[in-house]
């Protein structure tokens, strides 16, 4: 975690945070502006695409960008998992530099998996989430999108700014 660290700490400190805080093993948090509408349309652009009928899955892979609605997740490569009738995606699931943005909110992982049918987010592996000028950091951020709430594990350190919104 600290190389990932070391890789936003440029950022936070524009920010005008430290990366001292409080440390918890876990804890709830409210992202306002991490919502997404999961009956929107989903969409994807890429490098390249692969498409394997018998996984019911599709591989999309370079400076991969998925949007739906106001939410938008990056990452090199992202596998959409489809529906046997093939109309409807499962899940999605990125790897690699992924970052998702919806309003003030934004989150950083290796990885994440995006269920559709629940609106849920999971994203793992050095998680970074900003909101305004706060930052929390963990090992998995798992974010319900209908109702903008979500839980942070894996030795919780967050970053307050009295004062400030």
């Amino acid at each position: 975690m600290a190389k990932r660290l070391t890789i936003f700490g440029a950022a936070l400190l524009a920010l005008g945070l430290t990366l001292t805080g409080a440390r918890a093993q876990d804890s709830n948090i409210d992202f306002g502006g991490l919502r997404a509408d999961p009956s929107l349309a989903v969409e994807v652009t890429s490098d390249s695409f692969t498409i394997d009928q018998a996984s019911h899955s599709a591989t999309f892979s370079g400076s991969v960008r998925v949007a739906q609605g106001e939410m938008v997740m990056t990452a090199s490569e992202v596998v959409i998992v489809y529906a046997d009738d093939g109309r409807s995606i499962v899940q999605l699931v990125a790897s690699g530099g992924v970052i998702l943005k919806a309003g003030s909110d934004a989150a950083q992982a290796q990885s994440a998996v995006y269920v559709i049918a629940n609106a849920e987010v999971t994203l793992t592996g050095d998680v970074l989430l900003t909101q305004g000028s706060a930052a929390i950091s963990g090992q998995k951020l798992t974010v319900n999108l209908t109702n903008g709430t979500g839980r942070i594990e894996g030795r919780v350190t967050t970053t307050f700014i009295p004062g400030s919104n």
